[in-house]
This record gives C-alpha cells, sequence and structure tokens, in this order.
C-alpha cells in the first residue's frame, strides 16, 4: 500500500507540473483556460504535496513575437492566502505595528523603465527577470507616462522602474470586447498585438517603484504611493489597519463593494511600512502576501430568517440577497443553531459574509460591524411547536420540541426509519396515510401491517368487493418483511436520533471500547460515548439521551424476534470504508453501498483521512473527490476491483 501511495503522489505531481506549465502559458499569452482560483488550487495542492519543487519558485514566460529585455524590478510571484485563517496564520510571524493594504489588480504585470523621467521601455512579466519589450504598445495605454512631470510642470528626474498592471475597464470590455471571456484575458491578447492595434483601450494602474540612481524620493510604502500620484499615475487606494483583525474586516468591506468597481480585482495586497528591498528581491518575497478573494465567499444582507422543521429540531436558516457562489447563485444558508446566531451577532439587515468551501453548503461565516444609518432588527426565535403547541426547549446547541409524542416527531421517526432500512417500495405517500389514519404509529406497528391492511390503500370499494387481489399491498408487504435482518448501525440509526447516522453508529462500534451490541451501547455514559472519535460532549449527550428515549421500543423490537441484528465485527470487509463517486456500470449505487454492508464494511458519502477505498470508473479524473484521496492516500479503485473484493 505504501509503495503504491508513493508510485499515485510521484504521478500526481507529475500531472500537476504538467498541468501548471500549461495554464501558465494560456495565462501569460492571451487566453488563460481556468480561473485564478482554479490555478490557485492546482498550485497548493503541488505545494503540499511536494514544497520543494522548483516550478513552485518559477514564474510563466511570455510568448517569442517581441524582443527579450531584463528587468529592474524582479517581478516574482507572492504568497497567498486564500482565507481568513490562512492569513491569520501569516499574520502571526508577521506581526507589524501597521498593515498597508491595497487592490490586487487582476490584470497583466507590466514594468516601466524610465531614464532621467523618459520612458525608455515597457516589460512584461514574462518570467519573472527578463520579459517582452512592448514599449510602443504601452505609450498608447491609458495611465502610461512617457515623461514625468510634477503637478506644476516641473520636470520630474527619476531613473529607475515603475510597476503596475495592464487592466481592461468593464466599461470597454462591454463595449468593444465582449467576446471575450474576460477582462484580464483581453488585456493580455491586446498589449501583445504586434501592430499595437487596441492597446489604446488599455489602462495601466500602478503600485511599485525602485530608483536606481541618486536618492529615492520615497523612503516607505505609503510615500511611495504618494509619489506615484504626484507623477500622475493611476493607483489603486491605499487603506493603513492596525491589526490583522482590521485587515479581515477591510477585506469584507471590499468584497462588498467590489462590483461596483469599473475593473476587476481579486483580492488585496498586505505590506509592512517599511521598503524591504531584500525581500522584494526573491522569487518568492516573505514580508508580503496576497490574501485572495475566492470565488466561494461573497457579501450580502440578511432578508429574513426561516425556522426549518426536521423532527424535533427547528434549524436557522438565513434569507439573503442574491449572491454567485463557486459558479452557482445563492440566496439561503444554514445558521446552524441558536448559539452560532447569537456568537455571529446576526440581525435583520446585517451584512454578512457567505461562505461555500468544497463540497460544504453555504453557511454565514461572520456578520461585518454596523455603519450608521443601517436599519437592523433582532432576530425572533419560535417559541412553541407548530404542530403540538408544546413550549420548545432552547439548548443553545439546539431548538426543539420535548414533546416525545408529538405527531411531527414520531411522523419523522417513521420516515427515517423506511429510509435507512431502505424498505424501497414502502412510499412516502402511503406512510403518511397509514400514520394518519393511525394505522401506524411506531416502528413496531411497520412490521405488524397485514397484507389486507395495507389492500384499502391500493385498491377502492368495488375492486375489493370484486375480491381482487392488490399486487402493490403484497409487495409493500414483503419488503417490509424482507428488511427484518440488518445491522446494528442501521437499527440505531433508523431511530431518528439527533445527529447520529449510520457512520457515526459505525465508529462507535468499531472503536474497540466494547460497544458491540445494543446492551452494550444503551447502557453506555455520556463519558464513554464522548471518548470514541467524532464524538463531541454535545453529540455524545444528545445520543445518550436519544437511546434512553427509544430504549423500550428497540428492545421489543430485538427481544421478540421481530428485528434480527447481524453479528458486528464479521465480515470480510469489516472495518473498511467505502465512498461511492460517479456512475457505476453494472449496479446502482445503493446496491453497491448495500453489498458493503454485507459484508461487514461501512459506507461514507465523503472523502475523509479514515476512508479506505474512493471507488470511481474514472479514476484518473481531476475531481474534487479523487484529488482528496490521493492528498490522504486513500485507495482509488474502479468498479471491477471493487466487485472482486465483494466478491460478488
Amino acid at each position: 500500500m505504501a509503495d503504491l501511495f508513493d508510485v499515485d503522489e510521484s504521478a500526481r505531481i507529475s500531472e500537476l507540473v504538467s498541468l501548471i506549465k500549461r495554464y501558465q502559458s494560456s495565462y501569460y499569452n492571451g487566453e488563460a483556460e481556468i480561473s485564478d482560483a482554479e490555478f490557485d488550487a492546482l498550485w497548493d495542492e503541488l505545494k503540499g504535496l511536494d514544497p520543494q519543487n522548483p516550478l513552485l519558485q518559477k514564474v510563466g514566460a511570455d510568448s517569442g513575437n517581441f524582443p527579450k529585455a531584463r528587468h529592474i524590478m524582479p517581478m516574482g510571484s507572492q504568497e497567498k492566502a486564500a482565507n481568513p485563517e490562512q492569513f491569520l496564520s501569516w499574520a502571526k510571524t508577521h506581526a507589524y505595528s501597521e498593515y498597508l493594504v491595497e487592490y490586487k489588480l487582476d490584470g497583466a504585470s507590466l514594468e516601466l523603465q524610465y531614464r532621467h523621467g523618459d520612458l525608455v521601455r515597457a516589460v512584461t512579466r514574462g518570467d519573472g527577470s527578463t520579459g517582452d519589450e512592448i514599449t510602443a504598445n504601452a505609450k498608447k495605454m491609458q495611465g502610461v507616462k512617457v515623461a514625468l512631470f510634477d503637478a506644476d510642470g516641473t520636470r520630474i528626474d527619476f531613473t529607475g522602474a515603475v510597476r503596475g498592471e495592464v487592466i481592461m475597464t468593464h466599461t470597454v470590455h462591454e463595449q468593444f470586447y465582449a467576446d471575450k471571456a474576460n477582462c484580464r484575458n483581453a488585456a493580455n491578447g491586446l498589449m501583445k498585438r504586434k501592430d499595437g492595434s487596441g492597446s489604446e483601450h488599455l489602462c495601466l494602474m500602478t503600485y511599485d517603484a525602485l530608483a536606481t540612481e541618486g536618492e529615492s524620493p520615497f523612503s516607505d510604502e505609503e510615500e511611495k504611493v504618494n509619489w506615484l500620484i504626484r507623477c500622475g499615475f493611476k493607483t489603486s487606494p491605499l487603506k493603513i489597519c492596525r491589526s490583522a483583525d482590521d485587515v479581515i474586516e477591510y477585506r469584507a468591506e471590499v468584497m462588498e463593494i467590489r462590483k461596483s468597481l469599473d475593473y476587476d480585482i481579486d483580492g488585496l495586497v498586505i505590506k509592512e511600512r517599511r521598503i524591504d528591498r531584500e525581500d522584494a528581491a526573491r522569487a518568492r518575497p516573505d514580508r508580503q502576501i496576497a490574501f485572495k478573494f475566492s470565488l466561494e465567499e461573497a457579501v450580502s444582507v440578511l432578508r429574513d430568517v426561516e425556522w426549518s422543521e426536521s423532527g424535533a429540531t427547528y434549524t436557522p436558516v438565513a434569507v439573503f440577497d442574491e449572491v454567485q457562489l463557486n459558479g452557482t447563485t445563492v440566496q439561503r444558508a444554514s445558521l446552524a443553531n441558536p448559539d452560532t446566531m447569537r456568537a455571529l451577532g446576526v440581525k435583520i439587515g446585517s451584512h454578512v459574509v457567505v461562505v461555500k468551501r468544497g463540497e460544504i453548503i453555504p453557511k454565514i461565516e461572520r456578520v461585518l460591524p454596523e455603519e450608521g444609518g443601517e436599519e437592523t432588527r433582532e432576530i425572533r426565535f419560535p417559541t412553541t411547536c407548530a404542530c403540538c403547541g408544546t413550549m420548545l426547549k432552547d439548548e443553545g446547541s439546539r431548538l426543539f420540541c420535548p414533546n416525545k409524542s408529538c405527531q411531527k416527531r414520531v411522523l419523522h421517526q417513521l420516515q427515517k426509519w423506511v429510509s435507512v432500512v431502505d424498505i424501497r417500495d414502502f412510499g412516502d405517500t402511503l406512510l403518511r396515510a397509514l400514520f394518519r389514519d393511525k394505522e401506524i404509529t411506531s416502528i413496531s406497528d411497520i412490521y405488524e401491517l397485514t397484507v389486507e391492511r395495507l389492500v384499502p390503500y391500493f385498491l377502492n370499494e368495488e375492486s375489493i368487493e370484486n375480491q381482487k387481489d392488490s399486487l402493490g399491498a403484497k409487495k409493500v408487504y414483503e419488503s417490509i418483511q424482507s428488511h427484518r435482518r440488518m445491522s446494528l448501525a442501521v437499527f440505531i440509526a433508523g431511530f431518528d436520533i439527533e445527529g447520529i447516522g449510520e457512520t457515526m453508529v459505525q465508529k462507535l462500534i468499531d472503536a474497540g471500547s466494547g460497544l458491540t451490541s445494543l446492551e452494550a451501547i444503551l447502557e453506555a455514559g455520556v463519558e464513554q460515548i464522548a471518548s470514541v472519535y467524532g464524538f463531541a460532549d454535545i453529540t455524545a449527550r444528545l445520543f445518550v439521551e436519544g437511546m434512553a428515549e427509544n430504549r423500550d421500543e428497540m428492545l421489543r423490537l430485538t427481544q421478540s424476534g421481530t428485528i434480527l441484528l447481524e453479528e458486528t465485527g464479521g465480515g470480510a470487509l469489516a472495518g473498511k470504508s467505502f465512498c461511492f463517486t460517479g456512475e457505476l456500470k453494472t449496479m446502482k449505487r445503493a446496491d453497491a453501498e448495500a453489498l458493503v454492508k454485507k459484508a461487514g464494511g461501512s459506507c461514507k458519502s465523503s472523502v475523509t483521512k479514515d476512508l479506505s477505498y474512493l471507488v470511481t470508473n474514472d479514476t484518473s479524473s481531476g475531481s474534487s473527490k479523487n484529488l482528496k484521496a490521493a492528498k490522504y492516500g486513500v485507495e482509488i479503485i474502479d468498479e471491477e476491483a471493487f466487485v472482486a473484493l465483494v466478491g460478488a
């Protein structure tokens, strides 16, 4: 297994190097194939697998359509933080008394080289030290100064370099280049046209400068920006933050206003006040960082909170102005529970940061500080159960109806049982009708149903009088009877205990703590359950309370022989876990999962570090599950190998 992993990891590294080189080439030569976020994901994966890979120290390269020229200022790649956690981690080792923050412009880098105030050369980023000389094109661009003059017309004697980003505004893109995928792609293509046509539609925004002769006209980063403005260059706003938390708040503010800008930005650049030339000369400067915006984050305004009722629990769901997250339109997100809402300090009208990372559903991550003039109001919590009228109980971690006999709770448990045990022919419409007529009021009642009691739900009175058989009634009855034998994990999960699914129960059974029988689990206390990996104190308490609440019916079902529990710890796949992704050719996914469980294994819906196998018929794809499996060293097998394992 270790050898196989080494081979897989080596192959993945080679694949990443190849992909990054390809996408760098397309980026620097005019037509990026993937988004920045997708490129960053590949870069970060390579960095995780092979931190010393030489490619990580290189920048891309330009085409051969122009003469080459060396930079005065090295154009290395910046360190990146994709979220607040990563930025705070960087800030711990870069504790500045103040952080100077500028927009990270989403365009193409360009260096203007001056001698005694006259532009002599314009050089693209290239490989970080040498780029294409496109001086003729650059002179046509807005914001490029052919000669440097002060506001009063006095000549500025400056020898050195000015660095900026060539951008295309949204207005220009919409008017002239709507056929291009985005402003950056259009700008990249135009600035490298041999005839220079279209360069007049581009604009240079500057952010850096270096004097190579005489005394520097600025002594720190703020003075540098002011000097660029004095020379007549366009710059983005400069914000001075006093702490790392202030930077995070400012980032959220900019995320909110970025849609109103006429040019693209994809993050912030954070520096210290002093100019560190030694650090700036590195291939990857350490003293500054690009704090990027993610496609998975957005700022919106909370308009309402709805309360989703699932069984006994009332879960708050935020409703906010539509935002785009990871290519999808999002208007709702989970607020988890009352404690989470209170910790966030969220109110109706609050400006909130919505996140959607990986395969996680959208959620509200934080609330922006209120500003003057904002109208907000407190969120009203429901106080009584909409079904039975019982006063709801607010435990902080959940808001729920404590009435065990609440009809909504009972129905939800019956639905959960049918779903978990997988009685496929027992449809929800039939279940609700039987519950309405009080034919079933508990899980035990399901197994006391007869064909005769089911027939009226399939045939009308005339058909019954003509003594017609109901194939539907027989099918449901037989399906129920064929689901009397099951694993202990399935049995307990079917009782709809808050936060407890089959996988969680299987963790208890596999933990080696003696919890391998129903009786042992029923007698276990909160402390013993909480000691098992994956069970926090709250989950353990809810589990123990749920087991106690359902104890009588659990024992009635098993001791009467109505339900036969399979022995735990046996089977060819005991202790093994599987996750399926993509289509299977020879069977349905539900059937494959049933085979795993029958052989003593367990199934997961996502890739985790303790997963044994990821099953897919596209083992070489770059899907998120495949990438995560490779990262964790999880073995990826195809359907044929899976069938061989289960012996089907």
